[in-house]
């Protein structure tokens, strides 16, 4: 399995992390959408595991969430599935999970169970870094990447602190609210990765916001890492009821796109 420092490395652009919810609309078709999504260019994958009350997640994740639970998705099959894109492709695999997934499954055999997957890191998105003991021994131990949140309200001491306890990279939040397309850019990337840049080594990967191509390569300009694109690619499940063929047409053009507007 790839790591983010060798991924990140072998780069010479910023890196493209398309976010799926693992079973939207249904198992069969997500798993086909993110294989398309790598065979398009992905370099990183963010997969989040439904969850009933994603509280940092807009309507349009919500609404994924929602109907991958309700095609039967689970903890148990969403490991199942992440073992079968790890076969596919030796990409990184970040998770977004919330932590009461993590408590019901059993924190250690969560982790476990998720590095013997094929997974590289986790980010468990109601987790304060003030709580990271609860998480960050048993990933260290499971031979897992650690992935923190920083926003741009972050205070300097404590955006050092969640750099010091992170692995992988940090999850730079581009704008204040939920996740959800923008039709611009918040003017608050571009301080937000100068002042983290300037305190650790750890890469930046920003999400949060970002639709378009342009709105990548301005990200990718002001510096950072990875560039982290989860609404829009819903948005195109959404928008394309049991059109399976019309969604893996539109992705694959939309990750082509981007990629082209990183190199």
């Amino acid at each position: 399995m790839t790591t983010y420092k060798q991924t990140f490395a072998r780069l010479n652009r910023s890196a493209l992390i398309p976010f799926f919810v693992i079973g939207d609309p249904d198992y069969n078709t997500s798993l086909d959408l993110v294989k398309t999504a790598i065979d398009a260019g992905a370099d990183v994958l963010e997969l989040g595991i439904p969850f009933s009350d994603p509280i940092a997640d807009g309507p349009t994740i919500q609404a994924a969430d929602i109907r991958a639970l309700a095609a039967g998705m689970t903890t148990h099959k969403a490991l199942k599935f992440i073992a079968q894109v790890a076969a596919y492709s030796p990409i990184p695999i970040g998770l977004l999970v919330y932590y009461n997934l993590v408590y019901q499954y059993g924190p250690q055999k969560f982790f476990t169970d998720f590095k013997a997957a094929g997974g590289s890191s986790v980010l468990v998105a109601d987790l304060s870094i003030d709580d990271e003991a609860e998480i960050s021994p048993l990933a260290k131990a499971a031979g897992l990447e650690t992935v923190f949140m920083v926003t741009p309200n972050t205070a300097q001491e404590r955006a050092a602190k969640i750099a010091q306890h992170t692995t992988g990279f940090i999850y730079t939040v581009s704008t204040l609210g939920v996740t959800g397309e923008r039709a611009t850019l918040s003017d608050m990337v571009k301080p937000l990765i100068t002042r983290l840049k300037a305190q650790t080594e750890v890469p930046i990967c920003v999400g949060f916001g970002i639709s378009t191509p342009q709105q990548a390569k301005e990200v990718a300009a002001a510096g950072a890492d990875g560039v982290i694109i989860g609404s829009r690619i819903v948005k195109i499940i959404e928008q394309n009821p049991k059109k399976p063929k019309k969604m893996k047409k539109e992705l694959t053009n939309f990750i082509k796109n981007v990629k082209s507007a990183l190199e």
